[in-house]
């Protein structure tokens, strides 16, 4: 029975966690907003325990932060922060698309091949449904680079990521064109180009901080 009940906790706790991550990321929660615990409580419907344990996941993860005596707190969004996160996913990014071209595996590769067919339609056209659609091509690569660690460093930056896209989600973003962008990532990836996988990748976060910076620069 302990192990039961410690196994829902767990789940309790990873729900949570997901469920305040995702509201943060779309901004849903603002950045510099107050973490009103006993109201996530009642949205969500999940117990105080859970709760605290996803927010002192989300602490580490720099989306939250808490203040002695004065709460917890969405934490803010600014453009040194674009550059930091840029440092970082340039690197890894690159270098998991390279992995995932040379560890490619049959499960994956059906998964590619799926993706790659939904981008080549381009019949997502919403702008958040485009995002969702990013989202799952970086997420694709990640977990087909094989390696869990690096899969997850690379979620944590890219959520951190997501909150500048959905920060200038109402301003004129090419967001489209660097959905499209991810065509001959795929392909790369597909016939094991591992270079030519790490180059396309770098390239793309490149460019997603200069669209950024030049929106956020108009503001």
């Amino acid at each position: 029975m302990a192990v039961v009940e410690a196994v829902e906790a767990r789940s309790q706790s990873e729900e949570a966690y997901l469920r305040i991550r995702d509201r943060i990321v779309s901004l849903a929660m603002a950045p510099g907003s107050v973490v009103n615990e006993a109201r996530l409580r009642e949205e969500l419907q999940i117990g105080r325990t859970p709760i605290r344990e996803a927010l002192q996941r989300l602490a580490r993860e720099n989306l939250v932060k808490s203040i002695p005596h004065r709460g917890t707190f969405v934490t803010d969004v600014n453009i040194t922060d674009l550059a930091r996160i840029t440092e970082v996913r340039v690197v890894l990014e690159s270098h998991a698309a390279r992995l995932a071209a040379e560890k490619l595996s049959t499960a994956d590769r059906r998964a590619v091949e799926e993706l790659l067919a939904v981008v080549e339609r381009r019949s997502v056209t919403d702008q958040r449904e485009l995002m969702r659609l990013d989202q799952e091509i970086h997420q694709l690569v990640y977990r087909a680079a094989r390696n869990p660690f690096l899969e997850s460093t690379l979620e944590r930056y890219f959520n951190l990521s997501l909150r500048l896209w959905y920060l200038v989600l109402d301003r004129e973003v090419r967001l489209r064109e660097a959905v499209d962008e991810h065509v001959e990532l795929l392909k790369a990836i597909l016939v094991g180009d591992g270079e030519r996988a790490e180059q396309i990748m770098r390239r793309h976060v490149t460019g997603f901080e200069h669209e950024i910076r030049k929106v956020l620069v108009e503001r």
